[in-house]
C-alpha cells in the first residue's frame, strides 16, 4: 500500500546508527542493560555500544553462525545457534559457557533469578543455570502436525514465564523449576484444511498489571488474568508480529498491516488504522504519546496513542524493519533492519510549525547517514 501524506504533529529524528551486519532470514532484538545497548547478526558478530553515543564498547565474533538474540542481564549476554547452543558471554565479551539444546534457538534466550530460559524451535522450553549453563529443567509440549516458524520467545515476569504456541495455547511457567501454573486457549484451530486450521501464536505475550495478553495468527486476541489463567475477553484480530500494552491500551499489529487499539479490560476497540496495509508492520511499540511500528520498507511510523492519526514518519533504510522494536529511554526507540543497521531514534511533538511555513522532512537521505555510531547533526532530521 502507498503511503499517504499527512501534516506533521511530531518530529523523528536518528540520533545514530550501528552496522551490526544481516540478519539474513533470522530475527534479531537489540538488548538495553543499564546504559549499553547489545546487538547480534546471524555472521556471528555481537557488540555492545554506548545507549546515549552509539560508539562501539566492543565487538567479538562468536566463531560461529548465529540465529537468536540478544538477551541480556545479570552480568550476562546471551546468543542462540541454529544448531541448538546457547553461548553465554560477560559484560565485557568473555566467552563464559555453550550449553546444548534440543534444536536451533530462534529468539533471545532471557535471564532472571539466576536461570536462563531459552525456547527452541521445536517448542521446547530449557531453563539453564546462569552460572555454567547445566540443565535444571525442560518444558515440552506435542505439537500439530503443521505449524508456522516462529522467532517468538518467552516473556519473564514475576518468576514466571509466559510462552505462546502452536494451536493457540498460552501456557504459565515457573521459572525455577519448569512447572507448570496454568495453560490458555486463547485461539481455537478451525477451517477444512491444515492450513486453514493454523492458530499459532507466533509472537510474545505481553504482561501489564495483572494481566497478560497473548495473540494468534489466524486467531483471536485475548486479555488473561496472569493469577489463574481464565481468559477474561478475546477478539477475533489475527497477528503475526504481535502487540504491546500501556495504560489501559493494549496495541495490536493485525496481520493484514492494520493497527489496533484496544480497552484491556474488556477488548472494545478505540480506533482501528488502516493506513499500512499490506506492509509488513514490525510489532507495536507503546512509547511516550505514540504507538511506533516498522514496516517492510524500512519505515517507521509514528502514531498518535489518542486517535491512531499519523504524526511522523521516518525511512531509516530500504530494508524491512524486524519484529520488535525496543524502548532505550522515554523518548527514544531502537529498530534494527534485516540488512544489519541498528537505529536509535527519538521523536518530539511539534509545538509550532517552521517559520517559513516549510514542512519537516519525513526521512533522513542517504548520503547523511552516519555508519560509525556517531550522533547525525541535527540538520539530518
Amino acid at each position: 500500500m502507498a503511503l499517504a501524506d499527512f501534516k506533521q504533529t511530531a518530529s523523528a529524528k536518528i540520533l545514530w546508527k550501528y552496522d551490526i551486519g544481516s540478519a539474513t532470514e533470522f530475527n534479531f532484538t537489540p538488548a538495553v542493560d543499564g546504559s549499553s545497548v547489545y546487538a547480534a547478526s546471524s555472521q556471528g558478530d555481537i557488540a555492545r555500544l554506548d545507549g546515549v553515543s552509539g560508539k562501539q564498547v566492543w565487538r567479538i565474533n562468536a566463531a560461529e553462525r548465529l540465529s537468536g538474540g540478544v538477551g541480556a542481564g545479570d552480568n550476562l549476554v546471551l546468543v542462540g545457534t541454529p544448531k541448538g547452543m546457547v553461548l553465554a558471554f560477560d559484560q565485557n565479551g568473555k566467552s563464559l559457557w555453550k550449553a546444548r539444546v534440543s534444536s536451533e534457538v530462534l529468539s533471545a534466550p532471557k535471564v532472571s533469578n539466576g536461570l536462563i530460559v531459552v525456547r527452541c524451535g521445536d517448542s521446547r522450553i530449557f531453563g539453564l543455570s546462569a552460572t555454567d549453563g547445566k540443565r535444571k529443567w525442560v518444558y515440552e509440549r506435542a505439537t500439530p502436525s503443521l505449524a508456522l516458524r516462529s522467532s517468538a520467545g518467552v516473556t519473564l515476569a514475576d518468576g514466571v514465564a509466559y510462552v505462546g504456541f502452536a494451536g493457540g495455547k498460552l501456557v504459565a511457567v515457573k521459572i525455577d523449576d519448569g512447572k507448570v501454573l496454568w495453560e490458555a486457549s486463547v485461539a481455537l484451530p478451525k477451517g477444512a484444511t491444515e492450513i486453514e486450521r493454523i492458530a499459532d501464536i507466533t509472537s510474545l505475550p505481553v504482561v501489564d498489571g495483572k494481566m497478560v495478553y497473548a495473540v494468534a495468527f489466524q486467531g483471536r486476541v485475548a486479555g488473561v488474568d496472569r493469577s489463574n489463567g481464565r481468559i477474561l475477553w478475546t477478539r477475533d484480530i489475527s497477528s503475526y508480529t504481535g502487540m504491546d500494552a500501556q495504560g489501559e491500551r493494549v496495541y495490536v499489529t493485525h496481520s493484514g498491516g492494520a493497527l489496533y487499539a484496544l480497552d484491556y479490560s474488556s477488548g472494545k476497540s478505540y480506533w482501528r488504522q488502516g493506513g499500512l496495509l499490506n506492509r509488513q508492520l514490525s510489532a507495536p511499540l507503546a512509547m511516550g504519546d505514540y504507538v511506533i511500528v516498522g514496516d517492510v520498507e524500512g519505515y517507521v511510523h509514528f502514531l498518535a496513542k489518542e486517535d491512531g492519526a499519523f504524526a511522523a514518519r521516518i525511512q531509516i533504510e530500504d530494508s524491512p524493519v524486524m519484529a520488535q522494536p525496543v524502548k532505550l529511554e522515554n523518548s527514544i526507540l531502537l529498530a534494527q533492519t534485516r540488512d544489519g543497521g541498528l537505529y536509535a531514534i527519538s521523536s518530539q511533538s511539534i509545538t509550532r510549525a517552521p517559520s517559513n511555513g516549510t514542512p519537516l522532512p519525513e526521512a533522513v537521505t542517504p548520503e547523511k547517514k552516519k555508519t560509525d555510531g556517531s550522533r547525525l547533526p541535527d540538520s539530518a532530521d
